[in-house]
């Protein structure tokens, strides 16, 4: 059976005086806790009985006691009321200070780049924050899934988040074995590609990513082939490494195997560039202390 749930207008008023009265079994002391008069605290006694339909409590010249409704009722709001409090003073303390669980969505690529290096010194700093990290590709609804914020590539963050900055500029470059090169010789120019196998990266909305060049002002998108589709750019570099074929990724993420002779770099002339990597949230009124510390620790430590 379908039922209609409604929150009626006041419906908690008079419950907080109501517990004092029956806690103390009697209206000045709990007026005295309250920090009211003993006249509001009847007032507001009397209001909640005219709602409820019944009395909660039997008045003497010298004693204050619970009929069987009120009795009732105290078995069952008592509990519910310390736990409205108990939710008051769990979000207020998420609010005044860095606690509670702090979700980010970030891409993988990022997690040993940026993140890895920070985690246990955050961690140590702020034993009271749940730091969880969901690395994926995947462009997420921060809201819908429940985040505080996410890590991305500044051009695929929507305008009405702030953005912060955790790196700066940087170029995409293309990357392959000494193995393969020595194979397949090295391209000199984007059409060269064409004769190459090139590992692409499929998007979180399906597409492929064109390698992307500049020549001047001018962005040239190269729509290319080759034996392997991947989702995240760690994957394509692996595979580079392994001789599969030329990627073209982050240059952040291709710097250590470059340095170590795994990779060679190519077409750094006409290499296209991104803003940089941010973290983004929503919170354009106010940002949690979890959050805050998060995003302070993380450029206290670039």
């Amino acid at each position: 059976m379908k039922q209609n749930y409604t929150v009626r207008h006041g419906a908690l008023e008079g419950i907080e005086a109501f517990l004092a009265v029956a806690r103390h079994r009697n209206f000045r002391r709990a007026a005295a806790q309250l920090g009211v008069t003993p006249s509001a605290v009847s007032q507001a006694v009397r209001a909640l009985e005219a709602r409820m339909g019944a009395a909660l409590f039997v008045r003497t010249t010298r004693s204050v006691g619970l009929t069987e409704p009120g009795q009732r009722f105290l078995d069952r709001a008592g509990p519910a009321f310390e736990e409205l409090v108990a939710a008051g003073e769990a979000v207020r303390d998420i609010g005044q200070r860095p606690t509670g669980l702090l979700r980010l969505s970030v891409p993988r690529a990022v997690v040993p780049l940026i993140l890895e290096p920070m985690i246990a010194s955050f961690c140590r700093a702020y034993p009271e924050i749940e730091l969880e990290i969901a690395a994926s590709d995947e462009m997420v609804d921060l809201a819908a899934g429940g985040f505080d914020a996410g890590i991305r590539l500044g051009q695929f963050i929507a305008v009405d988040m702030v953005a912060v900055r955790l790196t700066p500029s940087f170029s995409f470059v293309v990357v392959g074995s000494p193995d393969y090169l020595k194979r397949h010789g090295r391209p000199e120019r984007v059409d060269d590609l064409r004769n190459h196998a090139c590992l692409r990266l499929r998007r979180s909305n399906g597409a492929i990513a064109p390698w992307a060049f500049v020549d001047g002002n001018e962005t040239i998108e190269a729509m290319l082939s080759g034996p392997l589709i991947a989702h995240d750019y760690p994957t394509l570099l692996g595979a580079a490494m392994r001789g599969v074929g030329l990627a073209q990724t982050p240059r952040p993420i291709a710097e250590a195997p470059i340095a170590e002779g795994k990779l060679d770099p190519m077409l750094d002339g006409i290499a296209a560039t991104t803003p940089g990597v941010f973290l983004y949230h929503p919170g354009k009124r106010q940002v949690l202390p979890k959050l805050r510390a998060f995003i302070d620790h993380l450029k206290s430590a670039a």
